[in-house]
C-alpha cells in the first residue's frame, strides 16, 4: 500500500475523529507494539536449602521488581551437578503447581545442578523431562516448537516456559549478572558483533552462514567475521560466536551490558570441572548471556545457538531469554545462562509533526500492523490502515495525517524473521 493511499485512508476515514480532536494540533502516537517479556511472566524459582540460592533471588526480585507471587520455593540438597529423573520430577510437579498461570518464562537461581539426567536443566524445566530430547549418540533429538517463532506467550502457546539459569560461581558474581543486565535495558549499545571463524574444523560448523550472515546484518549492526582463534583488546563486543574447546583473552575485551557470547563445543554447560571452558567463563568475563552443552551433543549446529536467529530476534527488543531460546532448533542438552529480561534494544522513537508520523527502533519486529486512531487518548481506537513491515525495517512513516491519536498493533499473521 502507497504511503499516498494511507493518507488518503486516513483523512477519509477520521473525519470524525478529526472534528472531536479539534484541540489537537497535529497527530499523537500513543503506543507502538513491541516484543518482549516482563517481570510479572517471569518465574524465579529459589532452593530454600540453598543460602547462595536465596541471596540471589531476594536480590534478582527486588532489581526487577518481580511479583511476589512468581516467586517459587522448592527444597533439594545443593551441590550436586546432576538431579536424578525422580527427584526432579518431584520438584517439577511442586513448580508446575506453584507457577501462576500469567508466568511464562522460568529463572533459576543456582549454577548446581545444571543437569537432570539426559538433559540440562533449563530444558528439563521447560519441557518437563523426557529423554527424547537427549541423544545417546550423535543423533538429532526432539525440535522444540518454540524455535524461530515470533510467540510471545510460550507457555500460552506451547503449554512450555523457557527457563534460564542465574549461574554464578559466587552470590557476588550473580549481583554483577543482574546489574549488568539492567543497565542494558533500552540501551541501544552501538557494539559489534563478532563471528569467529576457527581453525577447529569441528567446531567451526556454524561458519559456513557467516558470509550470509554479515550481509544481512551490518545495515543494522557492524558485524566482523574473524578468521583467527583468538579475539582480543575489543572494547565494544555485543556478540561472539567461536567454535573451541577453550577460548583465550576473554578478559583483554570489553563486553557492552547485554552482550551474548558462546562456544561451540562438547561441554561448555558443564559449569565446574569439566574438561572444556566452562560457559560461565563468558559471564565471568562480562557477558550477559551464554550457552553450553551439558552432554555430548556432536558438533550439530541446530543443537546451539544459530547467530542469525538470536541476534535477529534480539536486535527486535526480545528479552535475552526469548531470543536464546528461540535460536536453538534441539536444545535438550544444552543450558542457557545469563540474566533473562535482559534487553538492550527495546525501545522505539515515535515523531508527529507537520510532514506526518514515524517510528523507528534497531529493527522493528516483522509483522503485519493495524495503525489505529481515536479522538482521545483513551479511545476508541479503530483500525484505519494496516501496514506490511519485513524483515530489517528499522523506520515506518506515514505522510500527512489528521489530527487524532494513533497507535500501532502488531497482528498474529506475521512474517518469518531470517
Amino acid at each position: 500500500m502507497s504511503l499516498r493511499l494511507i493518507a488518503a485512508l486516513l483523512s477519509g476515514l477520521l473525519l470524525q475523529a478529526t472534528a472531536h480532536a479539534q484541540a489537537l494540533e497535529q497527530a499523537v502516537i500513543t503506543h507502538f507494539a513491541q516484543p518482549g517479556l516482563g517481570a510479572d511472566q517471569l518465574g524465579v524459582i529459589v532452593n530454600d536449602d540453598d543460602p547462595d540460592s536465596v541471596a540471589i533471588a531476594a536480590y534478582y526480585q527486588d532489581k526487577r521488581s518481580i511479583p511476589a507471587a512468581n516467586l517459587i520455593h522448592v527444597r533439594f540438597k545443593p551441590g550436586s551437578s546432576t538431579l536424578s529423573r525422580e527427584e526432579f520430577a518431584r520438584i517439577k510437579r511442586q513448580v508446575d503447581r506453584a507457577a501462576p498461570k500469567t508466568v511464562q518464562a522460568f529463572a533459576l537461581t543456582w549454577a548446581q545442578p545444571y543437569r537432570v539426567d539426559c538433559m540440562s536443566i533449563t530444558s528439563a524445566f521447560a519441557f518437563g523431562f523426557n529423554a527424547a530430547y537427549c541423544a545417546s549418540s550423535c543423533k538429532p533429538t526432539r525440535i522444540s516448537p518454540y524455535f524461530n517463532s515470533n510467540v510471545a506467550q510460550p507457555y500460552s502457546a506451547y503449554a512450555m516456559r523457557p527457563t534460564m539459569s542465574l549461574a554464578a560461581a559466587s552470590v557476588a558474581e550473580a549481583k554483577k549478572l543482574i546489574d549488568r543486565g539492567l543497565a542494558s535495558d533500552n540501551s541501544n549499545p552501538a557494539g559489534t558483533a563478532y563471528l569467529m571463524s576457527t581453525s577447529d574444523k569441528a567446531r567451526n560448523v556454524r561458519a559456513a552462514g557467516f558470509d550470509a550472515l554479515r550481509t544481512l546484518m551490518n545495515p543494522i549492526i557492524p558485524t566482523d567475521i574473524v578468521k583467527a582463534d583468538v579475539l582480543s583488546d575489543k572494547q565494544d563486543v555485543m556478540f561472539y560466536f567461536t567454535g573451541l574447546t577453550h577460548v583465550s583473552a576473554l578478559d583483554s575485551n570489553t563486553f557492552l551490558p547485554g552482550a551474548i557470547g558462546d562456544h561451540l563445543t562438547s561441554a561448555g554447560g558443564v559449569l565446574f570441572g569439566g574438561g572444556q571452558m566452562s560457559s560461565l567463563k563468558w559471564l565471568e568475563a562480562g557477558a550477559t548471556g551464554s550457552y553450553g552443552a551439558v552432554i555430548e551433543p556432536c558438533n550439530y549446529p541446530n543443537k546451539f545457538p544459530i547467530p542469525g536467529v538470536v541476534m535477529a530476534h534480539y536486535l527486535m527488543g526480545e528479552t535475552l531469554i526469548e531470543a536464546y531460546w528461540k535460536s536453538v532448533q534441539m536444545p535438550g542438552q544444552g543450558i542457557f545462562i545469563g540474566e533473562p529480561l535482559a534487553r538492550p534494544f527495546a525501545g522505539v522513537a515515535t515523531r508527529a509533526g507537520d510532514n506526518g508520523l514515524s517510528v523507528s527502533a534497531r529493527v522493528i519486529a516483522p509483522g503485519l500492523y493495524d495503525v489505529q486512531a481515536a479522538p482521545s487518548m483513551m479511545g476508541p481506537y479503530r483500525t484505519v490502515a494496516r501496514l506490511p513491515v519485513g524483515w530489517g525495517t528499522r523506520e515506518l512513516k506515514l505522510g500527512k495525517v489528521p489530527p487524532a491519536y494513533y497507535r500501532f498493533e502488531r497482528r498474529a499473521e506475521t512474517v518469518p524473521t531470517p
